[in-house]
């Protein structure tokens, strides 16, 4: 947790501490002028609250005041709880709010809020990366690794070196790298002009001419092929629980498993797999096999101007892995070991329908379309959306980017609006959900929600964009502005995002524990008090600062000892790509937003 003071004024001072009951949160990071503008006030006693002021920070000057206020239901501990409406304030400055006896951090209001954020998130890629790890200008894992699961080839070594570390730990998927090499790419196809490029291929500072998005893309894409070396051979997996020995850099990783400094690398054999107490649920590979063509079919389709012969690659080993996931329909699910948890996915369709209109956008292949309204109508909405819970990453990925994907692209009319009925219906069932609580959210809090929230953004921005419907503007403003501190916490759930504000600073790493920070890096976030409760191994480190605020709703700490609500996640951080990249994006904000 980083606290800063932003009462500036002697005035604003005295206001701020005449009673420590009552806070107004906000997006720290700030509003673009045409933004819906919401604050939350939230007050432990009975206010009744009948209105409130925005000034500017610097003259004291009031710009706004407004007697009409929507209560909301409270939320335990909170008593009384208020949205402020302030979208009429659209001339750029730095201002806050003053309402009941709180007031708000300052804030600004100005298109260029979101400039270099999706850039920004990019610094934590390039942390996690593995083999050449540029944070740390040294290499890990260059032994990776041994085949396991692979009949006749167990034991035999497979160059497997490079992509990135999923979490805290340094286990690799390619459930997880393959979705977050996806949605890089289609942020840069959709918004190239939000990259900038300042760094190399090897992620070290400096110019190449080509994106720094791309550059991180390509990381992920060279590691996917080795991780699918050949037709029908598909690996899923780096390393197991074996791994959780504790903080340690990842160039000094003593982890064991058996045969030298390599590590496991799990074979998709789409039977149950686990080498110890627990096993998963796997019922086959096409979700493995669908990620893969949906990440090299994209590539594909970015790389043909820039390296035609890469992209002939990829266009390649798209219809190749595509063609496998069809011959093995079911889910490939990562392995456990020791403890019970992994990635338990249950879904497919969504990945091959993905995979589907992937193919058919860089083939113009009628079966490929045809292949993707088939799979898709096996899933109309991802089913986590409007649920109260699910099993940890059971519906992955959490945004489902085919829909959009057969909506934008197809000529007839009555597919288009079968598939924006999908997404709009989504958006509904999160709005309705999110109708129980002041700050509108309508995620289930289970382990990953911040992952949900970026789903929910994702999907509000598509829709909004292909259909032109602006009716979840609303939604799409309360859970951008949560995670940027408009929640129960006031903190921001990117480390370092803004940078002189509220963010997590004492996170799940072993960068955090040495010292060191993990910037760009989006955070689990919240989780029912049950999940945290329940869990194995957790506990806190220190006093709970934000021991007021934990509500009834869910539960959030600043702690390194709680992974569950404070540990970075690599595919988390690279989702929300797409749509920062989006918001600096002003061709597309004034046609949409005006």
């Amino acid at each position: 947790m980083r606290i800063i003071l932003f009462c500036v004024t002697l005035g604003s001072l005295l206001s701020c501490q005449k009673k420590n009951d009552e806070w107004i949160r906000i997006n720290q990071l700030g509003y673009r002028t045409n933004d819906i503008k919401i604050a939350v006030f939230t007050g432990l006693g009975n206010e009744d609250l009948k209105s409130f002021s925005v000034t500017e920070a610097g003259s004291g000057k009031m710009v706004l005041e407004k007697n009409e206020i929507a209560g909301t239901k409270p939320l335990a501990p909170f008593n009384s709880c208020f949205r402020l409406n302030f979208s009429e304030l659209t001339e750029p400055g730095t201002y806050r709010i003053e309402a009941g006896n709180a007031v708000s951090p300052d804030f600004r209001i100005s298109d260029n809020v979101y400039d270099g954020t999706a850039d920004f998130l990019l610094t934590y890629m390039r942390q996690q990366r593995c083999g050449f790890n540029p944070w740390l200008n040294d290499s890990c894992h260059t032994h990776d690794g041994y085949v396991i699961y692979g009949g006749k080839d167990d034991s035999l070594h497979i160059d497997v070196t490079g992509g990135w570390h999923d979490a805290a730990d340094y286990l690799q998927y390619v459930a997880t790298s393959a979705n977050a090499t996806y949605q890089m790419l289609f942020a840069f196809s959709e918004n190239p002009s939000s990259f900038s490029d300042n760094y190399l291929a090897t992620g070290l500072p400096g110019k190449d001419g080509i994106a720094d998005v791309l550059n991180e893309s390509r990381w992920g894409l060279d590691w996917l092929l080795k991780m699918n070396p050949a037709p029908g051979e598909m690996y899923n997996q780096i390393a197991d629980d074996r791994d959780h020995i504790g903080f340690r850099f990842p160039n000094t990783d003593t982890a064991y498993y058996g045969k030298g400094s390599e590590r496991p690398v799990y074979r998709c054999t789409g039977k149950e797999q686990g080498l110890f107490r627990y096993k998963n649920r796997a019922t086959g590979i096409a979700s493995t096999a669908g990620k893969f063509a949906s990440a090299f079919a994209r590539g594909a389709m970015v790389y043909k101007p820039l390296d035609p012969e890469f992209s002939e690659l990829l266009a390649e080993k798209a219809v190749s892995a595509f063609d496998y996931g069809l011959e093995n329909p079911g889910a490939c699910q990562t392995a456990p070991g020791t403890a019970p948890y992994f990635y338990e996915e249950d879904n497919w369709v969504d990945d091959m329908e993905l995979a589907a209109i992937e193919l058919y956008k860089i083939t113009s292949d009628q079966k490929y379309l045809d292949h993707a309204v088939e799979f898709g109508r096996k899933e109309p909405v991802t089913p986590w959306i409007g649920a109260d819970t699910a099993r940890h990453y059971q519906w992955y990925p959490f945004v489902n980017m085919g829909h959009p994907g057969i909506a934008s692209r197809t000529d007839q009319t009555p597919v288009k609006e079968e598939f924006l009925g999908n997404m709009r219906e989504g958006l509904h069932r999160i709005k309705t959900r999110g109708e129980k609580n002041p700050f509108l959210i309508g995620v289930p809090f289970i382990w990953c929600s911040n992952n949900l929230v970026a789903a929910t953004l994702t999907q509000a921005d598509l829709y909004s964009r292909i259909s032109g419907d602006m009716s979840f503007r609303e939604l799409e403003a309360a859970h951008r502005d949560w995670l940027f501190g408009c929640n129960p916490w006031g903190t921001s759930m990117i480390v370092g995002l803004p940078a002189k504000g509220d963010y997590p600073e004492n996170t799940h790493s072993s960068y955090v524990i040495k010292g060191e920070q993990v910037p760009g890096g989006l955070v689990d976030g919240p989780v029912y008090s049950t999940i945290f409760n329940g869990l194995k191994y957790i506990y806190l480190s220190e006093e709970d600062e934000y021991a007021g605020f934990q509500t009834s709703l869910a539960v959030y700490h600043d702690d390194y000892a709680d992974y569950s609500t404070n540990e970075c996640t690599m595919d988390g951080s690279a989702c929300l790509v797409y749509y920062l990249s989006s918001l600096q994006n002003r061709k597309y904000n004034q046609k949409y937003e005006n």
